[in-house]
């Protein structure tokens, strides 16, 4: 599969995006889909625009200062930076999880799992049924059932990042971006949220960074690969089957870079 658009028909998609800050182009003119119900992992060396581009899929890239983009990004076919879209409903649809855990450290566990569920004015017994729902959905609520109370400053590094997950989950999104979801954790959290991801893919459309060759190769469907060209713009240089793009790439970079030739 060359670094091109992919078939029509998957729920998420760019089509000729860039991004800029201010007159800085970070990302130029890519376009790619993003398999539905399935884990696509965006790879390339720091400052190639992987979390630019992730960030550009829930517009959050608008919020950065002199953030701005050109070309489109669908879901479900329609344009998520037209003007009639409401921000806030797409942030909603796509929900993200970011590098470290970012508990809202005045809110109880029940609290900070139900906080972007949107639902005001919910009964209890509602309350608890959403959280339970989401804690099982990032495998947690065994571990935190007894203490929903208490302060997520209280948990583990991996098991907050499994709350800010099941916060993530509770909105009922389409899709999950992960921004090296696993960075700042140990190698036994990192293997429980990467079971995790591959569990999430049955019901959501996961996109995720990585550094980490081998947790790209584990755990996603699709890869994509990406790179800075000499002006220091992010390029998609190749998508592809996991499998395919690690055994046998068809662009001479991506065998440098996998085979840290570089990067």
């Amino acid at each position: 599969m060359s670094a091109v658009a992919a078939p029509a028909g998957d729920l998420l998609a760019v089509d000729r995006l860039s991004a800029y800050y201010g007159d800085r182009k970070a990302i130029g003119d890519l376009s790619l889909s993003f398999p539905t119900k399935a884990i696509t992992a965006l790879i390339g060396p720091s400052g190639c625009g992987k979390t630019t581009l992730l960030r550009c899929l829930n517009r959050i890239h608008e919020v950065s200062a002199d953030g701005r983009v050109e070309g489109r990004v669908l879901l479900d076919g329609t344009d998520i930076y037209d003007v009639s879209v409401d921000p806030m409903a797409i942030r909603r649809r796509i929900g993200m999880v970011f590098q470290r855990p970012n508990p809202f450290p005045t809110l109880s566990i029940l609290d900070n799992t139900l906080a972007c569920a949107g639902r005001r004015g919910m009964r209890r017994g509602e309350k608890l049924e959403i959280a339970e729902r989401a804690l099982r959905s990032a495998a947690l609520w065994d571990e935190v059932k007894d203490k929903l109370k208490t302060s997520p400053l209280r948990l583990s590094g991996g098991q907050q990042q499994r709350m800010c997950i099941a916060r993530a989950v509770a909105a009922q999104p389409d899709v999950l971006l992960m921004d090296e979801a696993t960075a700042s954790l140990d190698p036994i959290a990192t293997s429980v949220i990467e079971e995790l991801m591959a569990s999430l893919s049955d019901s959501f459309t996961i996109v995720a960074v990585t550094h980490n060759m081998q947790q790209a190769a584990r755990v996603s469907d699709v890869t994509a690969f990406m790179l800075a060209d000499e002006s220091g713009t992010g390029r998609l240089i190749e998508v592809d089957e996991t499998s395919k793009l690690f055994t046998k790439p068809s662009n001479p970079k991506t065998e440098d870079y996998i085979t840290g030739r570089f990067g």
